[in-house]
């Protein structure tokens, strides 16, 4: 099963992950915030949605240089195929030139160019990869995939705009954030903050500050016909009190988070940076949260703060916000978190492309509950074998159902936890364990297959067409992994657990 998000080179299960610490909050951790947006962020997810700004697919020219063949692919760091390549060629030799057609539907946004090239013809293909932008200019490159990110060897036509002008504003970038850079270093670390040298270093940081944020304002407005126009504004500086206390400097970068950002910019959701600046807009309220109940109520809070102030801004950004945080309470099972949705859903101004599937699940919430009968399961575990979970009586008083994938990391992290534990023989009399896998391609398949072969004592049966199967729907399974338990008798739902030490306590 694929469900990736939050992913580069590597696969992960979780469609979003909301990072939040139990250690003491370190200001550092907030006043850098502004200062770690970079072009080559790799996070985003979003359905495609429609953007009038680009009428027509674009032209990418290629032009290979310095080694003997390459694969050419290129993929996309925003949309449904995150990281997945959108075009691919193969063969390319030393001296030719290929032509790859971006469809219009992926335009503009930000994109990964990869070339598994051979340096000479008995080599083995070894990867390098280059960022770029594509707007609505055809482009022609040439590259030497050796040196792809140096531009001796590799280079654009003379006219090109995009990535000239991300070039040279990064560059510009770079000096104007030095010494605001330097400055927040001295106030961070000095240790007299009633000094009236402080104070003079206060004033200085926060006059840098202004001139840099009018600066990014004049960045924006010359390359407003641009695309990378709409990434300058992750660069922003965000007030800080450096005279209040590390709860209020918190608080005071929460409340002065968005200002720098145009939601009314329908271009922000092409970006790869807004899934990041969104992550750490949740991690300032994860900092507060020591325990996992208060993350469950401050992260909905984040989302109701977030969502209302993109609700003023472009109804594609609206419900861009709306989809980010749905990703994020359904990975990590916070129902108050889909609560704070619902409302949004009714909303025709809210463009979210997961309003069926919130519904689902607020439908889901209200019915499996505990005392509830859980859905029949009939899979074949083998050609001429039916599973039916309604005929199935296991000797343990408990069963576990853990719906799961191979090919999810968080998935077989859990399930490498829960298996020896369910193997202990005090363990094997209370519980049994039916394994509902997922997974659909062909890869994903054979990695179930082998993984199953070190899990002997569960029960193992694969709903053939994922979270689209109607096993998937029956439970409101829209991300991996879920685990409910089971009176083995009545098959009552006695708990939708998320770890072993839930489930360990329900069983005692």
């Amino acid at each position: 099963m694929s469900i990736h998000f939050f992913i580069f080179l590597r696969p992960y299960s979780r469609l979003f992950k909301f990072a939040f610490q139990n250690t003491n909050f370190m200001i550092k951790h907030i006043i850098v915030i502004g200062f770690k947006y970079l072009f080559c962020s790799f996070m985003l997810v979003y359905s495609t949605l429609p953007l009038s700004a680009q009428n027509q697919d674009v032209t990418l020219t290629i032009h290979l240089r310095g080694v003997s063949e390459s694969k050419i692919s290129l993929m996309s760091l925003s949309g449904t195929r995150l990281i997945k390549p959108i075009l691919e060629v193969n063969g390319i030799k030393k001296g030719e030139t290929t032509k790859l057609t971006v469809p219009k539907s992926s335009l503009p946004g930000e994109f990964v160019l990869r070339f598994d090239y051979k340096e000479k013809k008995e080599s083995t293909p070894y990867p390098s990869e280059k960022s770029l932008i594509i707007n609505t200019q055809d482009l022609e490159l040439w590259v030497s995939p050796i040196y792809c990110n140096n531009s001796d060897s590799t280079w654009y036509q003379k006219d090109e705009k995009e990535n000239a002008a991300f070039a040279t504003f990064s560059k510009e970038n770079g000096k104007q954030k030095e010494k605001i850079g330097l400055l927040q270093q001295f106030l961070m670390n000095y240790d007299d903050t009633q000094s009236k040298f402080y104070k003079s270093g206060i004033e200085e940081y926060e006059k840098r500050r202004n001139d840099y944020n009018q600066w990014l304002d004049k960045q924006v407005k010359q390359d407003k016909a641009l695309f990378v126009s709409s990434l300058y504004r992750f660069q922003f500086v965000p007030q800080i009190p450096w005279e209040g206390t590390e709860t209020e400097r918190l608080l005071s970068v929460i409340a002065h988070y968005f200002d720098g950002i145009d939601l009314t910019d329908p271009l922000l959701i092409r970006t790869s940076d807004l899934n990041k600046w969104m992550d750490n807009y949740v991690n300032l309220y994860g900092q507060m949260a020591t325990t996992v109940a208060l993350r469950d109520s401050l992260l909905p809070a984040a989302a109701h703060a977030a969502i209302e102030k993109a609700k003023l801004g472009n109804p594609l950004v609206y419900g861009w916000m709306v989809d980010y945080f749905y990703k994020g309470f359904e990975s990590n099972n916070i129902p108050s978190g889909m609560k704070v949705l619902e409302p949004y859903t009714n909303d025709p101004n809210c463009l979210t492309s997961k309003r069926m599937e919130i519904d689902r699940r607020l439908k889901g919430m209200q019915t499996l509950v505990a005392g509830s009968i859980a859905p029949n399961i009939d899979l074949e575990t083998e050609p001429g074998k039916m599973f039916d979970l309604a005929k199935y009586k296991p000797s343990t008083p408990y069963t576990l159902l853990i719906f799961w994938s191979a090919d999810c990391g968080h998935c077989v992290e859990t399930v490498n936890t829960l298996f020896p534990w369910s193997q202990l023989t005090e363990n094997k009399t209370k519980i049994a364990v039916v394994a509902i896998s997922l997974d659909e391609t062909e890869t994903e398949i054979k990695a179930w297959q082998q993984k199953t072969t070190t899990l002997n004592g569960w029960e193992h049966l694969r709903a053939k067409e994922g979270v689209r199967s109607k096993v998937a729907s029956d439970y409101f399974v829209l991300a991996t992994p879920v685990m409910i338990l089971l009176d083995s008798k009545t098959k009552k739902i006695v708990s939708l657990p998320d770890t072993l030490a839930q489930i360990e306590a329900l069983i005692q």
